[in-house]
């Protein structure tokens, strides 16, 4: 016998709508929430034993913790308690194992400035950028000084860094005051110490070309490693001491030539001799699109390996993978073969093994996740160590070789350190009490991959959030477009902090009942050569517009959207992509949300003010400007959030500044958001808590109020 529960009119309807609507609780979160995720970086090993760092932030709050074997519990190491925008990077422990020695403030993803201080709590005198030392077994760190890119000697007693553009060098126990090494004309970088901790190498910055030196002591003057009109960079050491191996590519200058049309851009690899600087070619990239400087992860990511042989990285096959060369010369060996690329590549402590992240797996949808892997240097015996439908990224071997250190993330768990053996299989996480209860994790949807190809026939690859529940209401969109341009979006958490803040945006405005398409347009890494550096693209067409423009329709044809209700939103380059969307195409893009995005492209160029030009410059300038959103203001209809960091060194905030009084112009409908002294990057959590929260209060007023 069935009994039925009598209730109130007004409680009845209400319990109708919330079914009909899918509305569940358990889905609801705040932005505060999903924000609240620790995020590790820096992942670091000691050369000898077991002990390994990473750096974490904790909303805002950036300290080093510390785990060593076998047990590999999470140890905080330092005590930052503020949310006060000051980065932890060049993370390192001691050959020796007795100190981790760190660099505090600045913003070092950025495109210039990143060894400045940032203030974000407009401070009378802004935060430096200093080098710390601090015990492995735990202590009161040690200010060793202002300066940049510190690298620890391989005897454990001293610290060389960068500091104004020179070299200078430091006890790493901070017992006697910093000293300058030596001045170089034009600005040092990419110091390494030799095997022996002897010698520094270095390359001189001289503007149109690029000198490599080695620095021995006050007393002897600096030698030069077969100087020429190139550009020689990336200097490694042989593991006696003996060699140096680096790259080189041609010097500026020469006949302007055209602009518009692909060009193959030439490397090589040399070896010298130290004792007598010279040099002779070993490999010589082959001289095809795909064989042009990598501009991946790492780039070059040259190494000097274990059985005298040379390691590096190379798009040469379509696909950016790992080969290895003998150093006396002979045919490179491809390492890592398949339609996958290679990615945060380690060498291990003995020089035998390489360790990296690759979007491969017995899954196809591996295509957009990361897995570690291994390889020998020797051989082409690559094994994938974790495969699943997590993610994993920047392995790194410890220094007794019985584990592998990385991180772990999956579609709903935020990234965590994690510890494996060596060969792989059991995965333990470290520091997991670093996730607050209140983290929504069982509420958060799992992003389902779209496959669509766009009309001039580009295959394109997207991330599906869907609001959970199942109502048959059409719903709002949001099309996201990541920055760089050379990214990828993945089906889980990401493995850099911009993006996952972006992954855990995407979430919440699912949350909200937002569907949101995160789509990996070309230009894009992840896919291979002709996706990654395809034609007519950036200020040569914008042809990758095409795809974000394909997205917004994919998402119109869906069942379960209304095709009236679509928005887009990005940052930096996907800000750019953002502002074409509203200006080609605002009866498609209901709304928008322009994060520091670039505006004007004819600033990338200086075409026309030389009097020897090349032979498309005006055509190439004319191009420059109808890939530029500025272009299109005359047709730009929808309305539009700017936003913008006023430190931002990425992206110039004139970008923004010059949009807004051309749509102020033209009467388009628009609100902005001004943060002062933040960076491109949001450095201060509070921040970045404040642009989510306006882009999503945006949307919900400008798409799902509009039914």
């Amino acid at each position: 016998m069935l009994t039925f529960l009598r209730l109130p009119k007004g409680l009845f309807l209400i319990l109708f709508f919330l079914l009909k609507s899918g509305i569940s609780s358990a889905q609801k979160f705040s932005l505060e929430a999903i924000k609240s995720y620790p995020f590790p970086n820096e992942l670091t090993a000691s050369a000898q034993g077991s002990k390994i760092a990473w750096a974490l932030n904790e909303q805002g709050r950036r300290n080093v913790y510390v785990a060593e074997g076998p047990a590999f519990t999470a140890r905080k190491l330092t005590d930052y308690t503020k949310d006060d925008g000051q980065e932890i990077s060049s993370l390192a422990i001691s050959a020796d194992g007795k100190w981790v020695v760190y660099v505090r403030g600045g913003d070092h993803g950025s495109n210039w400035d990143s060894n400045v201080g940032v203030n974000v709590d407009h401070l009378p005198l802004p935060p430096r950028v200093e080098i710390w030392a601090v015990p492995f077994a735990g202590g009161v760190p040690k200010l060793l000084s202002e300066g940049d890119m510190p690298i620890i000697s391989p005897k454990s007693d001293a610290v060389a860094f960068i500091k104004n553009g020179q070299a200078w060098s430091v006890s790493l126990t901070g017992s006697t005051p910093a000293k300058n090494l030596f001045n170089s004309r034009g600005g040092t970088y990419g110091l390494e110490w030799s095997p022996d901790g002897s010698k520094l190498v270095f390359v001189a910055d001289r503007g149109d070309h690029s000198l490599i030196g080695v620095y021995t002591n006050p007393e002897s003057p600096i030698q030069w490693i077969a100087p020429s009109f190139a550009n020689d960079r990336t200097p490694r050491w042989s593991p006696d001491g003996s060699k140096i191996v680096f790259v080189r590519t041609p010097g500026t200058g020469g006949v302007p030539d055209s602009i518009l049309v692909r060009k193959h851009r030439p490397w090589a690899i040399m070896v010298a001799e130290v004792a007598s600087g010279k040099a002779t070619q070993l490999w010589k990239a082959p001289k095809t699109l795909a064989g042009s400087i990598p501009t991946t992860n790492g780039g070059f990511n040259l190494h000097w390996a274990a059985k005298n042989r040379i390691v590096y990285l190379s798009y040469e096959d379509g696909w950016p993978h790992l080969y290895s060369i003998p150093a006396t010369g002979g045919t490179p060996l491809l390492l890592t073969p398949g339609h996958f690329m290679v990615e945060h590549i380690r060498l291990s402590p003995n020089g035998q093994v390489l360790t990296f992240s690759a979007n491969t797996g017995p899954d196809p949808l591996d295509i957009d996740r990361r897995h570690v892997a291994k390889v020998s240097v020797d051989q082409a015996n690559m094994s994938l160590l974790a495969p699943g439908t997590g993610l994993e990224w920047t392995p790194v071997i410890t220094g007794d070789h019985a584990s592998i250190a990385l991180i772990s993330a999956t579609a709903q768990r935020p990234p965590l350190p994690a510890v494996m053996p060596l060969t792989g299989n059991s995965l333990k996480l470290i520091g997991s009490s670093q996730l607050l209860p209140s983290f929504p994790q069982s509420a958060l949807v799992t992003p389902k991959q779209v496959v669509f190809t766009t009309p001039d026939g580009f295959k394109v690859y997207g991330q599906l959030f869907e609001p959970a529940g199942n109502s048959s209401e059409k719903k709002p969109a949001i099309v996201y477009v990541h920055g760089g341009p050379q990214r990828q979006m993945l089906l889980g958490w990401h493995y850099s902090d911009y993006y996952a803040n972006a992954y855990a945006t995407n979430q919440y405005l699912a949350s909200l009942g937002f569907v949101v398409l995160s789509v990996n347009y070309r230009l894009g890494i992840g896919y291979g050569y002709e996706f990654h550096q395809p034609e007519r693209a950036s200020t040569n067409g914008a042809s990758e517009y095409i795809d974000i423009k394909a997205a917004g329709e994919w998402l119109a044809k869906q069942s379960f959207v209304d095709p009236s209700r679509i928005g887009i939103y990005g940052g930096s380059y996907g800000g750019y992509l953002t502002a074409m969307a509203l200006g080609r195409d605002s009866k498609l893009f209901a709304a928008g949300v322009d994060i520091h995005g670039v505006h004007d492209r004819t600033a990338d160029r200086s075409l026309l003010s030389r009097y020897e030009k090349a032979p498309d410059a005006e055509r190439a300038a004319q191009t420059a400007w109808e890939s530029s959103p500025i272009a299109y203001v005359n047709t730009w209809t929808s309305p539009v959030l700017i936003i913008h960091g006023d430190d931002d060194r990425n992206v110039r905030v004139n970008q923004s500044t010059d949009l807004i009084q051309r749509l102020e112009a033209k009467g388009v409908e628009m609100e902005t958001m001004i943060i002062v002294n933040d960076t491109h990057h949001w450095m201060k959590h509070a921040h970045s808590l404040q642009a989510g929260r306006a882009t999503a209060e945006y949307f919900q007023r400008k798409l799902k109020s509009n039914k």
